[in-house]
Protein backbone atom coordinates (compact mmCIF):
# COMPACT_ATOMS: atom_id res chain seq x y z
CA UNK A 1 0.00 0.00 0.00
CA UNK A 2 3.13 2.37 0.77
CA UNK A 3 4.40 1.62 -2.86
CA UNK A 4 0.79 2.75 -3.93
CA UNK A 5 0.69 5.69 -2.01
CA UNK A 6 4.15 6.70 -2.91
CA UNK A 7 3.81 6.45 -6.93
CA UNK A 8 0.29 8.25 -6.73
CA UNK A 9 2.40 11.34 -5.01
CA UNK A 10 4.46 10.91 -7.81
CA UNK A 11 2.49 11.08 -10.65
CA UNK A 12 0.09 13.80 -9.08
CA UNK A 13 3.33 15.72 -8.17
CA UNK A 14 4.79 14.98 -11.98
CA UNK A 15 1.18 16.23 -13.45
CA UNK A 16 1.15 19.63 -10.96
CA UNK A 17 4.62 20.40 -12.77
CA UNK A 18 3.25 19.69 -16.18
CA UNK A 19 0.71 21.68 -15.68
CA UNK A 20 0.31 25.03 -13.96
CA UNK A 21 -3.14 25.84 -11.85
CA UNK A 22 -3.45 28.59 -13.73
CA UNK A 23 -3.72 26.92 -17.03
CA UNK A 24 -6.53 25.10 -16.28
CA UNK A 25 -9.85 26.66 -16.67
CA UNK A 26 -12.62 24.37 -16.42
CA UNK A 27 -13.49 20.44 -16.13
CA UNK A 28 -16.51 21.57 -18.20
CA UNK A 29 -14.94 22.40 -21.44
CA UNK A 30 -13.76 18.37 -21.74
CA UNK A 31 -15.83 17.06 -24.66
CA UNK A 32 -18.54 14.26 -22.95
CA UNK A 33 -17.99 11.04 -23.54
CA UNK A 34 -20.21 8.80 -26.37
CA UNK A 35 -22.97 7.56 -25.07
CA UNK A 36 -21.92 4.01 -26.22
CA UNK A 37 -18.25 2.67 -27.51
CA UNK A 38 -16.82 3.80 -30.56
CA UNK A 39 -16.94 0.46 -33.19
CA UNK A 40 -13.39 -0.29 -34.62
CA UNK A 41 -14.78 -1.68 -37.75
CA UNK A 42 -11.99 -3.46 -39.77
CA UNK A 43 -12.42 -4.42 -43.06
CA UNK A 44 -8.34 -5.39 -43.59
CA UNK A 45 -5.63 -5.66 -41.51
CA UNK A 46 -4.48 -2.19 -43.13
CA UNK A 47 -6.96 -0.52 -40.63
CA UNK A 48 -4.79 -1.48 -37.68
CA UNK A 49 -2.36 0.70 -39.03
CA UNK A 50 -4.33 3.79 -40.68
CA UNK A 51 -6.51 4.38 -37.62
CA UNK A 52 -3.83 4.02 -34.80
CA UNK A 53 -1.40 6.06 -36.25
CA UNK A 54 -2.02 9.90 -34.97
CA UNK A 55 -2.12 12.36 -37.77
CA UNK A 56 -2.66 15.60 -35.81
CA UNK A 57 -2.45 16.84 -32.20
CA UNK A 58 -4.58 20.23 -31.14
CA UNK A 59 -4.72 21.81 -27.92
CA UNK A 60 -6.91 23.83 -25.59
CA UNK A 61 -6.26 25.20 -22.02
CA UNK A 62 -8.13 21.77 -20.77
CA UNK A 63 -7.49 19.39 -23.76
CA UNK A 64 -4.90 17.76 -25.93
CA UNK A 65 -6.14 15.44 -28.64
CA UNK A 66 -4.39 13.48 -30.82
CA UNK A 67 -6.41 13.05 -33.89
CA UNK A 68 -6.13 9.44 -36.22
CA UNK A 69 -7.79 9.02 -39.47
CA UNK A 70 -10.68 7.77 -37.62
CA UNK A 71 -10.92 8.60 -33.94
CA UNK A 72 -9.93 11.68 -31.47
CA UNK A 73 -8.41 10.64 -28.02
CA UNK A 74 -8.97 13.76 -25.95
CA UNK A 75 -7.12 13.75 -22.77
CA UNK A 76 -8.96 16.14 -20.01
CA UNK A 77 -6.11 17.79 -18.00
CA UNK A 78 -8.37 18.69 -15.01
CA UNK A 79 -9.51 14.94 -14.30
CA UNK A 80 -6.55 13.25 -16.06
CA UNK A 81 -9.13 10.94 -17.94
CA UNK A 82 -9.39 10.19 -21.94
CA UNK A 83 -12.26 10.25 -23.97
CA UNK A 84 -12.49 8.64 -27.47
CA UNK A 85 -14.45 9.69 -30.02
CA UNK A 86 -15.52 9.65 -33.75
CA UNK A 87 -12.62 11.35 -35.80
CA UNK A 88 -12.41 15.12 -36.87
CA UNK A 89 -8.82 14.92 -38.39
CA UNK A 90 -9.21 16.70 -42.11
CA UNK A 91 -6.40 16.47 -44.18
CA UNK A 92 -4.23 19.78 -45.08
CA UNK A 93 -4.85 18.69 -48.75
CA UNK A 94 -7.41 16.66 -50.66
CA UNK A 95 -5.57 14.25 -52.72
CA UNK A 96 -5.35 14.41 -56.66
CA UNK A 97 -8.24 12.99 -57.89
CA UNK A 98 -6.10 10.78 -60.79
CA UNK A 99 -2.90 8.70 -61.17
CA UNK A 100 -1.62 11.69 -63.79
CA UNK A 101 -2.40 14.52 -61.54
CA UNK A 102 -0.42 12.66 -58.66
CA UNK A 103 2.64 12.23 -60.54
CA UNK A 104 2.81 16.26 -61.82
CA UNK A 105 2.13 16.89 -58.24
CA UNK A 106 5.03 14.91 -57.28
CA UNK A 107 6.75 16.66 -59.56
CA UNK A 108 5.62 20.50 -59.04
CA UNK A 109 4.23 20.00 -55.38
CA UNK A 110 2.64 22.87 -53.80
CA UNK A 111 4.62 25.30 -51.73
CA UNK A 112 3.59 25.24 -47.85
CA UNK A 113 3.75 28.58 -45.44
CA UNK A 114 5.11 29.72 -42.56
CA UNK A 115 4.69 32.75 -40.73
CA UNK A 116 7.40 34.17 -38.80
CA UNK A 117 7.34 38.09 -37.70
CA UNK A 118 4.71 39.00 -40.02
CA UNK A 119 5.80 37.91 -42.55
CA UNK A 120 5.28 34.85 -45.28
CA UNK A 121 8.13 32.12 -45.69
CA UNK A 122 6.84 29.96 -48.85
CA UNK A 123 9.14 26.26 -48.77
CA UNK A 124 8.85 23.07 -50.61
CA UNK A 125 11.34 19.92 -51.46
CA UNK A 126 11.72 18.03 -54.47
CA UNK A 127 13.44 15.53 -56.72
CA UNK A 128 15.72 17.83 -59.52
CA UNK A 129 15.56 17.34 -61.84
CA UNK A 130 12.40 16.25 -61.94
CA UNK A 131 11.57 12.43 -63.14
CA UNK A 132 7.63 12.87 -63.08
CA UNK A 133 5.48 11.94 -65.14
CA UNK A 134 7.30 9.65 -67.55
CA UNK A 135 10.01 8.49 -65.73
CA UNK A 136 12.49 9.10 -68.60
CA UNK A 137 14.44 11.30 -66.62
CA UNK A 138 16.76 10.62 -63.14
CA UNK A 139 17.01 12.42 -60.45
CA UNK A 140 20.14 13.80 -58.94
CA UNK A 141 19.75 15.49 -56.37
CA UNK A 142 17.19 15.91 -53.41
CA UNK A 143 16.35 20.40 -53.10
CA UNK A 144 14.57 22.51 -50.68
CA UNK A 145 13.01 25.71 -52.15
CA UNK A 146 12.44 29.14 -50.24
CA UNK A 147 10.63 32.22 -51.17
CA UNK A 148 11.57 34.50 -48.59
CA UNK A 149 9.04 37.55 -48.03
CA UNK A 150 8.51 40.07 -50.68
CA UNK A 151 10.35 37.54 -53.19
CA UNK A 152 8.93 35.99 -55.93
CA UNK A 153 11.76 33.77 -56.72
CA UNK A 154 12.82 30.79 -54.70
CA UNK A 155 16.63 30.14 -53.14
CA UNK A 156 17.46 26.42 -54.03
CA UNK A 157 19.78 24.33 -51.61
CA UNK A 158 21.03 20.97 -51.93
CA UNK A 159 19.98 19.00 -49.35
CA UNK A 160 21.81 15.48 -50.57
CA UNK A 161 22.73 14.04 -53.78
CA UNK A 162 22.53 10.85 -55.58
CA UNK A 163 26.05 9.84 -55.23
CA UNK A 164 25.82 10.66 -51.75
CA UNK A 165 23.01 7.89 -51.19
CA UNK A 166 24.92 5.37 -52.91
CA UNK A 167 28.11 5.46 -51.21
CA UNK A 168 26.51 5.48 -47.86
CA UNK A 169 24.89 2.34 -49.41
CA UNK A 170 20.97 3.44 -48.07
CA UNK A 171 19.62 3.33 -51.90
CA UNK A 172 20.55 2.89 -55.34
CA UNK A 173 17.99 5.74 -56.39
CA UNK A 174 16.44 8.93 -54.93
CA UNK A 175 13.41 8.41 -52.99
CA UNK A 176 10.33 11.01 -52.81
CA UNK A 177 11.29 13.48 -50.33
CA UNK A 178 8.51 14.92 -47.32
CA UNK A 179 8.60 17.61 -45.49
CA UNK A 180 7.50 16.02 -42.36
CA UNK A 181 7.06 18.86 -39.52
CA UNK A 182 8.30 22.40 -40.00
CA UNK A 183 8.83 24.59 -36.74
CA UNK A 184 9.66 28.02 -35.85
CA UNK A 185 12.22 28.37 -32.38
CA UNK A 186 14.05 31.47 -31.02
CA UNK A 187 13.35 33.48 -34.12
CA UNK A 188 14.53 30.62 -36.59
CA UNK A 189 13.05 27.94 -39.01
CA UNK A 190 13.35 24.68 -39.14
CA UNK A 191 11.69 21.65 -40.93
CA UNK A 192 12.26 18.16 -41.01
CA UNK A 193 12.44 16.25 -44.47
CA UNK A 194 12.52 12.17 -44.68
CA UNK A 195 13.01 10.18 -47.98
CA UNK A 196 10.97 7.57 -49.46
CA UNK A 197 12.31 4.18 -48.11
CA UNK A 198 12.20 0.36 -50.62
CA UNK A 199 12.66 -0.74 -53.66
CA UNK A 200 16.01 0.75 -53.94
CA UNK A 201 14.87 4.17 -52.84
CA UNK A 202 16.19 5.95 -50.04
CA UNK A 203 17.79 9.17 -48.94
CA UNK A 204 19.30 10.61 -46.15
CA UNK A 205 17.13 12.06 -43.09
CA UNK A 206 17.74 15.61 -42.78
CA UNK A 207 16.92 18.78 -40.56
CA UNK A 208 16.97 22.19 -42.01
CA UNK A 209 17.98 25.16 -40.01
CA UNK A 210 16.86 28.53 -41.66
CA UNK A 211 18.03 32.02 -39.89
CA UNK A 212 16.37 34.93 -41.59
CA UNK A 213 18.67 37.56 -39.78
CA UNK A 214 21.91 35.99 -41.71
CA UNK A 215 19.93 34.14 -44.72
CA UNK A 216 21.89 31.48 -43.63
CA UNK A 217 20.38 27.50 -44.45
CA UNK A 218 22.15 25.22 -42.12
CA UNK A 219 22.09 21.31 -42.62
CA UNK A 220 21.90 19.27 -39.87
CA UNK A 221 22.71 15.03 -40.95
CA UNK A 222 23.50 12.81 -38.11
CA UNK A 223 25.49 10.05 -39.32
CA UNK A 224 23.56 7.59 -36.53
CA UNK A 225 19.99 8.78 -38.54
CA UNK A 226 21.24 8.57 -42.05
CA UNK A 227 18.98 5.27 -42.95
CA UNK A 228 16.29 6.84 -40.16
CA UNK A 229 12.50 8.10 -41.54
CA UNK A 230 11.57 11.20 -39.44
CA UNK A 231 7.77 10.96 -38.67
CA UNK A 232 7.90 14.47 -36.62
CA UNK A 233 10.29 17.54 -34.67
CA UNK A 234 10.22 19.66 -31.79
CA UNK A 235 13.16 21.30 -30.28
CA UNK A 236 14.00 21.87 -26.28
CA UNK A 237 16.89 23.41 -24.76
CA UNK A 238 18.06 21.51 -21.71
CA UNK A 239 20.75 19.01 -20.99
CA UNK A 240 20.89 15.63 -23.00
CA UNK A 241 24.04 14.07 -21.03
CA UNK A 242 24.44 14.00 -18.17
CA UNK A 243 28.36 15.06 -18.13
CA UNK A 244 27.37 17.71 -20.30
CA UNK A 245 28.74 21.27 -18.91
CA UNK A 246 25.91 23.38 -20.71
CA UNK A 247 22.60 23.19 -19.64
CA UNK A 248 21.17 25.49 -22.20
CA UNK A 249 21.91 22.69 -25.22
CA UNK A 250 19.81 23.24 -28.19
CA UNK A 251 17.85 19.40 -28.52
CA UNK A 252 16.28 17.51 -31.41
CA UNK A 253 13.34 15.53 -30.27
CA UNK A 254 12.24 13.21 -33.58
CA UNK A 255 9.97 10.69 -34.04
CA UNK A 256 11.40 8.15 -36.14
CA UNK A 257 11.07 5.04 -38.20
CA UNK A 258 11.99 2.62 -41.42
CA UNK A 259 10.18 1.42 -44.37
CA UNK A 260 10.69 -0.47 -46.92
CA UNK A 261 9.09 -2.54 -49.66
CA UNK A 262 5.17 -2.99 -49.12
CA UNK A 263 6.16 -2.57 -45.28
CA UNK A 264 5.45 1.37 -45.04
CA UNK A 265 5.61 1.12 -40.68
CA UNK A 266 8.43 -0.65 -39.25
CA UNK A 267 10.38 0.33 -36.50
CA UNK A 268 13.17 2.35 -36.23
CA UNK A 269 15.19 4.16 -33.68
CA UNK A 270 11.86 5.50 -31.77
CA UNK A 271 11.89 8.95 -29.78
CA UNK A 272 15.23 10.09 -30.69
CA UNK A 273 16.95 13.38 -28.60
CA UNK A 274 19.72 15.11 -30.55
CA UNK A 275 21.98 17.78 -29.51
CA UNK A 276 23.70 19.22 -33.03
CA UNK A 277 26.85 20.86 -30.90
CA UNK A 278 28.07 17.49 -29.21
CA UNK A 279 26.93 15.82 -32.11
CA UNK A 280 25.36 12.95 -29.20
CA UNK A 281 22.54 10.97 -29.45
CA UNK A 282 20.22 9.37 -27.68
CA UNK A 283 17.49 6.52 -28.67
CA UNK A 284 14.35 5.70 -26.24
CA UNK A 285 12.73 2.82 -27.93
CA UNK A 286 10.70 0.02 -27.12
CA UNK A 287 12.90 -2.21 -25.95
CA UNK A 288 15.46 0.11 -23.85
CA UNK A 289 12.39 2.63 -22.79
CA UNK A 290 8.48 2.80 -21.10
CA UNK A 291 7.58 3.70 -24.81
CA UNK A 292 4.46 2.24 -25.72
CA UNK A 293 4.60 1.13 -29.00
CA UNK A 294 7.43 1.14 -31.73
CA UNK A 295 6.41 3.80 -34.06
CA UNK A 296 6.18 7.49 -32.61
CA UNK A 297 4.12 9.87 -35.06
CA UNK A 298 3.27 12.79 -33.60
CA UNK A 299 5.07 15.05 -31.12
CA UNK A 300 4.24 17.72 -29.30
CA UNK A 301 6.22 19.98 -26.52
CA UNK A 302 4.49 21.82 -23.16
CA UNK A 303 6.98 23.55 -21.61
CA UNK A 304 8.65 20.28 -19.27
CA UNK A 305 6.39 17.92 -20.75
CA UNK A 306 6.75 15.75 -24.23
CA UNK A 307 3.57 13.70 -25.45
CA UNK A 308 4.07 11.11 -28.20
CA UNK A 309 1.51 9.58 -29.70
CA UNK A 310 2.73 5.90 -31.30
CA UNK A 311 0.60 3.35 -33.41
CA UNK A 312 -0.05 1.47 -30.01
CA UNK A 313 -1.10 4.60 -27.83
CA UNK A 314 0.46 8.05 -26.14
CA UNK A 315 3.17 9.24 -23.67
CA UNK A 316 3.45 12.00 -21.97
CA UNK A 317 7.24 12.41 -20.53
CA UNK A 318 8.80 14.91 -18.32
CA UNK A 319 11.72 15.23 -20.70
CA UNK A 320 14.58 16.83 -18.28
CA UNK A 321 14.45 13.30 -16.12
CA UNK A 322 13.36 11.23 -19.02
CA UNK A 323 16.28 8.64 -17.92
CA UNK A 324 13.63 8.30 -14.73
CA UNK A 325 11.31 5.64 -15.76
CA UNK A 326 8.43 7.22 -13.14
CA UNK A 327 9.10 10.52 -15.43
CA UNK A 328 6.93 8.46 -18.07
CA UNK A 329 2.91 8.11 -18.16
CA UNK A 330 2.17 6.21 -20.96
CA UNK A 331 -1.77 4.74 -22.27
CA UNK A 332 -1.85 2.04 -24.50
CA UNK A 333 -4.69 1.52 -27.27
CA UNK A 334 -6.78 -1.52 -26.54
CA UNK A 335 -9.92 -3.03 -28.72
CA UNK A 336 -12.41 -4.50 -26.38
CA UNK A 337 -16.01 -6.80 -27.06
CA UNK A 338 -18.49 -7.86 -25.15
CA UNK A 339 -19.00 -11.66 -24.90
CA UNK A 340 -22.18 -12.67 -26.88
CA UNK A 341 -24.87 -14.45 -25.44
CA UNK A 342 -23.81 -17.87 -26.95
CA UNK A 343 -20.75 -20.33 -26.72
CA UNK A 344 -18.07 -19.31 -27.97
CA UNK A 345 -15.01 -21.46 -29.98
CA UNK A 346 -11.87 -20.85 -29.20
CA UNK A 347 -9.44 -21.62 -32.15
CA UNK A 348 -5.55 -21.90 -31.65
CA UNK A 349 -4.87 -20.50 -34.98
CA UNK A 350 -6.18 -18.66 -37.70
CA UNK A 351 -7.14 -21.48 -39.88
CA UNK A 352 -7.72 -24.31 -37.28
CA UNK A 353 -10.97 -26.17 -38.19
CA UNK A 354 -11.63 -27.86 -34.71
CA UNK A 355 -11.87 -25.69 -31.44
CA UNK A 356 -9.78 -26.29 -28.45
CA UNK A 357 -11.82 -24.55 -25.78
CA UNK A 358 -15.65 -23.36 -25.07
CA UNK A 359 -16.45 -19.97 -23.79
CA UNK A 360 -20.40 -20.57 -21.97
CA UNK A 361 -22.17 -17.26 -21.30
CA UNK A 362 -23.64 -19.20 -18.27
CA UNK A 363 -19.71 -18.62 -16.94
CA UNK A 364 -19.08 -15.16 -17.23
CA UNK A 365 -20.86 -12.19 -15.90
CA UNK A 366 -22.70 -10.07 -18.44
CA UNK A 367 -20.67 -7.03 -17.86
CA UNK A 368 -17.50 -9.17 -18.82
CA UNK A 369 -15.26 -8.21 -21.86
CA UNK A 370 -12.70 -10.12 -23.84
CA UNK A 371 -9.66 -7.89 -24.95
CA UNK A 372 -9.33 -8.57 -28.96
CA UNK A 373 -5.81 -8.49 -30.04
CA UNK A 374 -5.98 -8.81 -33.99
CA UNK A 375 -8.28 -9.30 -36.98
CA UNK A 376 -6.89 -11.81 -40.06
CA UNK A 377 -8.63 -12.95 -43.26
CA UNK A 378 -9.06 -16.47 -43.48
CA UNK A 379 -8.60 -16.05 -47.37
CA UNK A 380 -8.43 -13.20 -49.60
CA UNK A 381 -11.27 -14.34 -51.61
CA UNK A 382 -14.00 -14.36 -49.38
CA UNK A 383 -12.46 -12.11 -46.10
CA UNK A 384 -14.16 -14.15 -44.23
CA UNK A 385 -11.76 -13.97 -41.24
CA UNK A 386 -11.02 -14.46 -37.02
CA UNK A 387 -10.32 -12.46 -34.09
CA UNK A 388 -7.57 -13.26 -31.95
CA UNK A 389 -7.93 -12.60 -28.49
CA UNK A 390 -6.48 -12.22 -24.64
CA UNK A 391 -6.93 -15.56 -23.50
CA UNK A 392 -5.98 -17.95 -20.01
CA UNK A 393 -4.12 -20.10 -20.17
CA UNK A 394 -3.58 -19.63 -23.72
CA UNK A 395 -1.82 -22.91 -26.23
CA UNK A 396 1.55 -24.33 -27.02
CA UNK A 397 3.16 -24.59 -30.01
CA UNK A 398 6.31 -26.14 -31.12
CA UNK A 399 8.02 -24.81 -34.28
CA UNK A 400 10.46 -27.39 -35.58
CA UNK A 401 13.51 -26.38 -38.21
CA UNK A 402 12.62 -22.85 -37.04
CA UNK A 403 15.17 -22.06 -34.06
CA UNK A 404 16.98 -18.73 -33.52
CA UNK A 405 20.17 -17.49 -34.61
CA UNK A 406 22.32 -14.50 -34.81
CA UNK A 407 21.34 -11.40 -36.97
CA UNK A 408 24.91 -11.77 -38.34
CA UNK A 409 24.03 -15.83 -39.29
CA UNK A 410 20.65 -13.83 -40.84
CA UNK A 411 22.29 -11.53 -42.68
CA UNK A 412 25.00 -13.89 -44.13
CA UNK A 413 27.30 -10.82 -42.80
CA UNK A 414 29.14 -9.13 -40.07
CA UNK A 415 27.26 -6.67 -39.96
CA UNK A 416 26.36 -5.80 -36.32
CA UNK A 417 22.34 -5.78 -35.24
CA UNK A 418 20.71 -2.87 -34.29
CA UNK A 419 19.64 -2.26 -30.18
CA UNK A 420 16.01 -2.18 -31.46
CA UNK A 421 16.35 -5.32 -32.87
CA UNK A 422 15.84 -8.28 -30.80
CA UNK A 423 19.28 -10.16 -29.56
CA UNK A 424 18.56 -12.77 -31.56
CA UNK A 425 16.96 -13.46 -34.78
CA UNK A 426 13.55 -16.04 -33.83
CA UNK A 427 10.12 -16.15 -34.72
CA UNK A 428 9.23 -13.84 -31.88
CA UNK A 429 11.73 -11.41 -33.14
CA UNK A 430 8.70 -8.33 -33.48
CA UNK A 431 7.87 -9.03 -29.64
CA UNK A 432 9.71 -7.33 -27.11
CA UNK A 433 10.48 -8.17 -23.46
CA UNK A 434 8.27 -6.23 -21.22
CA UNK A 435 9.96 -8.16 -17.71
CA UNK A 436 7.70 -11.39 -17.36
CA UNK A 437 6.39 -12.13 -20.53
CA UNK A 438 7.09 -10.95 -24.47
CA UNK A 439 4.73 -8.46 -25.78
CA UNK A 440 4.11 -7.26 -29.46
CA UNK A 441 2.41 -3.74 -29.92
CA UNK A 442 -0.01 -3.17 -32.39
CA UNK A 443 2.75 -0.95 -34.69
CA UNK A 444 5.04 -3.92 -34.42
CA UNK A 445 3.19 -5.92 -36.75
CA UNK A 446 4.78 -4.64 -40.23
CA UNK A 447 2.26 -4.93 -43.28
CA UNK A 448 4.03 -7.18 -45.28
CA UNK A 449 1.74 -6.63 -48.37
CA UNK A 450 4.13 -7.92 -50.89
CA UNK A 451 4.91 -11.48 -48.69
CA UNK A 452 1.51 -12.51 -48.06
CA UNK A 453 0.41 -10.26 -45.11
CA UNK A 454 1.53 -9.96 -41.87
CA UNK A 455 2.28 -12.64 -39.32
CA UNK A 456 3.74 -13.96 -36.15
CA UNK A 457 4.03 -17.30 -34.63
CA UNK A 458 3.23 -19.66 -37.44
CA UNK A 459 3.86 -22.52 -39.64
CA UNK A 460 4.73 -22.08 -43.25
CA UNK A 461 4.96 -25.34 -44.59
CA UNK A 462 1.43 -26.25 -44.60
CA UNK A 463 0.04 -27.22 -48.43
CA UNK A 464 -2.47 -25.90 -50.00
CA UNK A 465 -3.43 -23.10 -47.95
CA UNK A 466 -3.46 -19.47 -48.93
CA UNK A 467 -2.09 -18.40 -45.70
CA UNK A 468 0.57 -19.52 -42.98
CA UNK A 469 -0.80 -21.25 -39.98
CA UNK A 470 -1.08 -18.61 -37.62
CA UNK A 471 -0.99 -19.36 -33.94
CA UNK A 472 -0.27 -16.18 -32.40
CA UNK A 473 -0.31 -12.63 -34.04
CA UNK A 474 0.00 -10.10 -30.88
CA UNK A 475 -0.31 -12.77 -28.02
CA UNK A 476 1.81 -12.18 -25.19
CA UNK A 477 4.56 -15.19 -25.26
CA UNK A 478 6.41 -17.74 -22.85
CA UNK A 479 9.28 -18.65 -24.34
CA UNK A 480 9.67 -22.46 -23.27
CA UNK A 481 12.41 -23.55 -24.95
CA UNK A 482 14.48 -22.10 -28.16
CA UNK A 483 17.86 -23.76 -29.62
CA UNK A 484 18.74 -23.55 -33.28
CA UNK A 485 16.46 -25.56 -34.56
CA UNK A 486 13.17 -25.34 -32.32
CA UNK A 487 11.21 -23.00 -31.09
CA UNK A 488 8.42 -24.05 -28.23
CA UNK A 489 6.05 -21.36 -26.86
CA UNK A 490 2.97 -20.95 -24.15
CA UNK A 491 1.08 -18.21 -26.47
CA UNK A 492 -1.72 -16.51 -23.78
CA UNK A 493 -4.45 -16.21 -27.02
CA UNK A 494 -7.34 -17.79 -29.10
CA UNK A 495 -8.76 -17.19 -32.25
CA UNK A 496 -12.66 -16.41 -32.39
CA UNK A 497 -15.06 -16.27 -35.44
CA UNK A 498 -15.04 -12.63 -36.30
CA UNK A 499 -19.09 -12.73 -36.96
CA UNK A 500 -19.53 -13.25 -33.16
CA UNK A 501 -17.82 -9.87 -31.93
CA UNK A 502 -18.17 -6.20 -32.20
CA UNK A 503 -14.96 -4.55 -31.23
CA UNK A 504 -14.87 -1.41 -29.79
CA UNK A 505 -11.58 1.23 -28.76
CA UNK A 506 -10.73 2.32 -25.73
CA UNK A 507 -7.35 3.64 -24.41
CA UNK A 508 -5.95 2.69 -21.12
CA UNK A 509 -2.80 2.70 -19.11
CA UNK A 510 0.15 1.22 -19.32
CA UNK A 511 0.70 -1.46 -16.39
CA UNK A 512 4.22 -3.01 -15.86
CA UNK A 513 5.59 -5.79 -14.00
CA UNK A 514 6.08 -5.51 -10.63
CA UNK A 515 9.34 -7.70 -10.61
CA UNK A 516 11.99 -7.36 -13.86
CA UNK A 517 13.32 -10.07 -14.97
CA UNK A 518 16.06 -10.29 -17.32
CA UNK A 519 15.93 -10.96 -20.91
CA UNK A 520 16.26 -14.49 -21.91
CA UNK A 521 17.32 -13.87 -25.10
CA UNK A 522 20.01 -11.86 -24.00
CA UNK A 523 22.05 -15.15 -22.71
CA UNK A 524 21.27 -16.88 -25.64
CA UNK A 525 22.69 -14.23 -27.59
CA UNK A 526 26.17 -14.77 -26.01
CA UNK A 527 25.76 -18.57 -27.37
CA UNK A 528 24.65 -17.90 -31.03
Amino acid sequence: MKLVIALLSVTALLNSCAYPKQAIVNPANCPTSPTSPIPFKISAEEDFYNNLQSLAIITTADTITFQTLKYNFTFCRPNQTWIVQPGTYQPPEPPPKDYEAALTRLGDPPYETLELDGKSYQYRVLLDPNPFPDFKTEPKQVILELIKPEQTQPQRQTLYTLNQVKAKQIGIQLGIPTITASVIYKSRLYWSISPEQGEGNGGIATIVSYDPKTDKITLIQPPQLARQQINDLAITKGKLLASAKNSDQLIFWMATQISGEGNPYLPGMGLVAYDPSSKSLKAYHHRNSPLVGSIPRQLHLEDQVLWVGTGNGICQIQWKTIENPQSWQCWRFSLQAKYPNQPINLYPSLLASTAKSVLNPSETPESRTLEVLWWSPQDYQTTKGRYEVVYHPGFTVTLKDRGAMSWAEFYHDSRPSQNWYAPVYWEGKDWQWSGDRFVRPFDSVSLNSFGGGPTGIANWNIPQQQRPEIYAMRGDLNLIKLTKTITEVNYHSAWIDDNLLTPYLTIIPQENPQKVKQDPLELLSKKL
